[in-house]
């Protein structure tokens, strides 16, 4: 008669790499790190992103110091924008939820909210249109055609191949 471990080796083995593989699964989905976009992101932390796309997108069309500064400028102004959008809440599921936490729907509430967040986006929109204009104005042609290429989905600034 063979031992115990001898008969069991590959049933635990395989229970020990499911195990393994599940666990290492759900820690990976849960930690999200310092990729956190949401609504509580600090300025501090926004102007380190910023700053790390500036490079990033500087290093690929060639920009000089000025160019630099407007696509910064478009940053923040999306920044202003998204922070405007999101409101003085800082919960935006919980607005979301007392929608629906009665026995109706709130729909005054709900179209308060609408209202509120086209607003911001209204007010908020010229400022970054302008700011994007004045960055693309002032790209050369190369550098424009560049744009044009990553927009039309073509290989080239982000493709990891």
């Amino acid at each position: 008669m063979k031992p115990f471990f001898q008969r069991n080796l590959r049933r635990a083995l395989f229970g020990i790499f499911g195990a393994t593989l599940v666990i290492g699964s759900l820690s990976a989905c849960g930690h999200r790190g310092d990729r956190e976009w949401g609504a509580n992101i600090s300025p501090e932390q926004y102007a380190q992103k910023r700053d790390k796309m500036v490079d990033r997108v500087a290093g690929k069309l060639d920009l000089n110091a000025d160019q630099k500064k407007l696509l910064a400028t478009v940053g923040d102004k999306m920044f202003e924008q998204r922070k405007a959008l999101v409101g003085q809440t800082t919960d935006p599921r919980a607005e979301l939820k007392s929608l629906i936490a009665g026995p109706k729907f709130d729909a005054a509430k709900a179209q308060t909210l609408i209202n509120e967040k086209t607003a911001a986006v209204q007010t908020k929109s010229p400022e970054v249109v302008t700011a994007l204009a004045a960055f693309y104005d002032s790209l050369n042609a190369a550098q424009q055609q560049k744009v044009r290429d990553y927009m039309e989905g073509r290989p080239g600034w982000f493709h990891r191949g």
